[in-house]
């Protein structure tokens, strides 16, 4: 039975005594928290916080965010589960530079990320002549809202997979083979369900990621209402002559998804604490 909770006491009582680590601790999570509390406390007193969200110009917002966020998630689980296994088990030359050309959009500027995506699919771009042969316009469209949340988003679910997928011993991969397993078989029957708790993290954060985008959304796909219009997008207009509206959607985009991060953690810890015993 490990001794995680031993060498854990061992150590950290020292560290929870002494205020060199308490009051930056402290200091970290009310600067972390405060903020988010404090929309809270404009909110709450509002009175007319249902019809807020009963407005048009609210639920349309909302509804293109959904659409929009949950069709990300397919294509980012679609295409980044393979890239994650296949990262998870080879090694080869060249490995380090394609770990970091798929980190760099998670740490580019949101404005950047549109500029590349309108100078690939835009009609000046390098797809731009293709797509107009055949008719098809990407730019400015919902099209584009996925595709811009989907560019923020995936490396953040490929890292999370690609640790999960580390984590199976490839030995039993091997076993699966030789009872005759196919390499579908084996991969939905045995890695996925080990690597699960990690895949599940890696879609909601990424879920998370795509439903706040702002910055590349409004570069490539604007901000039309119905259409393009998301509640960052939303939440930026509102304050401009509406408060309230911006306040509730903000409120939102902090409820759903601590939510769905809560329960995620509360599956994976619980998960953690069934494999232990």
């Amino acid at each position: 039975m490990p001794n995680h909770g031993r060498r854990h006491s061992r150590f950290w009582p020292l560290a929870g005594r002494s205020i060199f680590w308490r009051l930056p601790a402290l200091l970290a999570v009310t600067f972390l928290t405060l903020p988010l509390l404090a929309i809270f406390l404009k909110v709450l007193p509002q009175s007319h916080l249902w019809r807020t969200l009963q407005e048009p110009f609210v639920t349309q917002a909302l509804r293109t965010s959904l659409i929009t966020s949950l069709s990300s998630l397919v294509l980012t689980v679609a295409f980044g589960t393979p890239l994650a296994y296949a990262l998870a088990r080879r090694r080869g030359p060249g490995t380090t530079l394609f770990d970091t050309l798929l980190d760099l959009p998670m740490v580019l500027p949101p404005t950047v990320a549109g500029v590349a995506l309108l100078m690939t699919f835009g009609r000046r771009g390098l797809l731009g002549p293709w797509l107009d042969a055949m008719g098809i316009q990407v730019v400015f469209t919902t099209t584009a809202v996925i595709l811009a949340q989907s560019f923020v988003s995936m490396p953040l679910y490929v890292r999370s997979a690609q640790a999960g997928f580390r984590g199976v011993d490839p030995e039993l991969e091997r076993v699966a083979y030789t009872l005759g397993y196919s390499g579908a078989r084996t991969f939905f029957r045995v890695t996925v369900p080990l690597a699960f708790p990690a895949l599940l993290s890696g879609a909601v954060m990424a879920w998370a990621r795509a439903l706040g985008e702002f910055g590349a959304t409004i570069m490539f796909a604007g901000n039309l209402t119905g259409r393009t219009q998301t509640m960052p997008l939303a939440i930026y207009i509102a304050m401009e002559s509406d408060l309230t509206t911006a306040l509730v959607l903000a409120t939102l985009l902090i409820i759903v998804p601590f939510g769905c991060l809560f329960a995620t953690r509360f599956f994976a810890r619980r998960r953690s604490y069934g494999t232990y015993a």
